[in-house]
């Protein structure tokens, strides 16, 4: 068997090349790498994405690591996706020059989409100003009576078993 010497021939497959550029799960969700021009915020996002010294760490750990957690999107009926979480990854995506992030992609009624929104918001974050949270604690307790809170349970113990609030 020949032997090369000081070249090596390993070479790994990587994540598309093993599962394709999109892998389904049970539920109905999918893992993608979308284009950052195929990803719109939501009408109503009330958590700021500012250009500050905090955003320019996570646009050098994104050229340095990518991104690792995806955001979640749903289907546009116009074609592209809503990006519910992962607003501030792709604003670091755009400054890091990386041209499409990877995405989890669900397909939610507006309730449901404005919840994941609200909750992933309030967990990620960490400096989160007064009228940002009251926005979301009212967004979710709308999204909550919508949905119909089963049992006994109030729109508002959901709510505070859920956030802790």
């Amino acid at each position: 068997m020949p032997h090369n010497k000081g070249k090596s021939n390993l070479n790994l497959a990587g994540y598309d090349d093993i599962f394709g550029s999109t892998v389904a799960d049970s539920n109905g969700e999918s893992v993608a790498t979308i284009p950052l021009t195929e990803l719109h915020p939501p009408e109503f996002h009330p958590f700021q994405v500012n250009d500050d010294d905090e955003m320019q760490r996570l646009a050098e750990s994104i050229k340095q690591n990518g991104v690792r957690i995806p955001g979640i999107v749903r289907p546009l009926t116009q074609g592209g996706y809503e990006l519910l979480c992962g607003n501030r990854r792709k604003r670091g995506c755009e400054l890091a020059g990386v041209s499409a992030m990877p995405v989890i992609i669900r397909n939610l009624d507006d309730n449901t989409a404005n919840l994941t929104m609200v909750e992933d918001n309030l967990q990620q974050r960490e400096e989160i100003l007064p009228s940002e949270r009251a926005w979301a604690y009212k967004v979710m307790m709308e999204a909550l009576n919508h949905n119909g809170v089963k049992g006994e349970a109030h729109s508002y113990e959901v709510m505070v078993e859920r956030t802790g609030v």
